[in-house]
């Protein structure tokens, strides 16, 4: 069974999934990080596998998110150990014209104004200083002149978000302190090197896409958007599995699965209670069977249907070398 058939609990309700025993979690060296990727709307599933964290009582040293992933962040950041409900009750009434909305054209530099992620990230009742939240926050950026990964870890909040999740042509680029940045995902999708720059022993991965599970060797449809989807795909799961691999070489690296096989369109919002309600679950019995041993990649092995069970689930720690 791929996906969970359980309906999302209501708004402020916790997931309580394999009796909550946290002693993988509880085991992993201490500063550890959440390392939260890019993803647009799959992004979703970041709240599901924050309910299963919370649930058993996680709390990181650190954060640090790309694109959607530094937002998501920053509100976990300013609300350690109940960000999930709050979430939970954005993504569910998220619509396309929140973000993307046609008729506010920014200028030549990108396709839509940034004036609905602005106004999303004003409800989310953020400081105006990143150095302000409750847990140590860090957004990344890629440096639009030099293409070198930026990582964004104090001043002003708002604009290092809109510069994480600036996507390029499509949001608009933000110049701060004189550089000028757009989405970070163009670099780090997955920074986990960030978050081993910053100190972290260990990292949780919230895991929403092509990090998830092995890519199946097909070939497109003989269309441009099809050849241009899978050659985009490939290059970020490439660069995930480089990143993933160096740092797990030096601490432990979760990778925490989703369970979820059917990815909407990046433009649809309309599955988030799906994507919430599947994530949680998997999520959940994953972390229920988690074992730290040592530096290493932990994930569930192969397909993102891993993680429906106790026989479904191996969760494993890949040959540490270079050490």
């Amino acid at each position: 069974m791929s996906e969970t058939r359980r309906g999302r609990p209501a708004a402020g309700a916790r997931f309580a999934i394999g009796g909550g025993d946290s002693a993988g979690l509880r085991a992993l060296p201490r500063p550890v990080a959440v390392v939260v990727g890019g993803g647009g709307v799959l992004g979703a599933a970041h709240v599901g596998v924050g309910y299963a964290l919370e649930q058993r009582g996680f709390v990181p040293d650190l954060i640090v998110g790309t694109s959607v992933g530094a937002l998501t962040g920053a509100i976990a950041a300013a609300h350690p150990g109940s960000a999930a409900p709050w979430l939970d009750r954005v993504w569910s009434r998220l619509r396309r014209r929140d973000v993307f909305p046609f008729g506010h054209l920014s200028s030549r530099g990108s396709i839509f104004a940034d004036h609905g992620l602005r106004r999303l990230i004003t409800t989310a009742a953020l400081p105006s200083q990143i150095e302000r939240l409750r847990i140590p926050f860090t957004a990344v950026a890629m440096d639009l002149v030099t293409g070198a990964q930026v990582v964004l870890d104090h001043g002003d909040l708002e604009s290092a978000l809109l510069a994480s999740a600036a996507i390029p042509g499509i949001l608009p680029p933000v110049v701060r302190e004189g550089r000028t940045l757009v989405d970070g995902g163009m670099i780090a999708y997955v920074p986990v090197r960030a978050a081993l720059q910053a100190g972290a022993a260990s990292v949780v991965v919230l895991s929403i896409g092509p990090e998830s599970w092995p890519l199946r060797p097909i070939l497109p449809r003989r269309r441009a958007g099809a050849i241009a989807a899978r050659a985009g795909m490939l290059l970020f799961h490439h660069q995930i599995e480089r990143d993933l691999h160096e740092v797990s070489q030096h601490i432990p690296t979760v990778v925490v699965p989703t369970g979820i096989e059917a990815w909407p369109m990046p433009w649809d919002f309309g599955h988030s209670q799906r994507l919430i309600s599947t994530a949680s679950v998997t999520a959940g019995r994953f972390l229920d069977q988690l074992h730290i041993t040592g530096p290493g990649l932990y994930r569930a092995d192969g397909h993102p249907q891993m993680g429906a069970g106790p026989a479904e689930t191996p969760v494993t720690a890949e040959p540490v070398v270079g050490r």
